[in-house]
């Protein structure tokens, strides 16, 4: 039986902490409602303009896990919301690195007053753009 990971609203900002016992089913169900809730929040009128992903939990990762990692920060991406990462250990980031998966257009910080900080200045630079 698969576990269902929280997904937080706070302001304009999802996080999603992962789980250390989480398996395939879980993280493919978590894809799908991330993904998901980007786009009812975006179109019931708030925008969501920044995901983080706490990946602190995670000492390593498998293939599947290394993948879909990559898949959910370029999915929120694709999806008009800047993507953060945290928590990388270094044998996840080995990981990752050795199987050839970037998270494309993620950024990465220290922890989660780093990660708003971020969040907080790539909002800023993409509204500068609008204007």
């Amino acid at each position: 039986m698969s576990q269902r990971i929280p997904i937080i609203k706070i302001r304009e900002n999802l996080i999603v902490t992962f789980i250390s016992d989480i398996d395939d089913l879980t993280a493919l169900k978590l894809q799908k409602d991330l993904t998901q809730k980007i786009h009812e929040e975006n179109i019931s009128g708030v925008k969501i303009t920044g995901v983080l992903l706490d990946l602190t939990i995670l000492d390593m990762v498998d293939s599947f896990l290394g993948r879909l990692i990559s898949n959910i920060a370029q999915s929120a991406t694709t999806m008009n919301a800047n993507t953060v990462v945290i928590g990388i250990h270094p044998a996840v980031a080995i990981t990752l690195v050795e199987m050839g998966l970037e998270l494309k257009g993620a950024h990465t910080a220290l922890n989660v007053e780093h990660a708003f900080e971020l969040l907080d200045d790539l909002k800023a630079e993409s509204e500068e753009i609008v204007e």
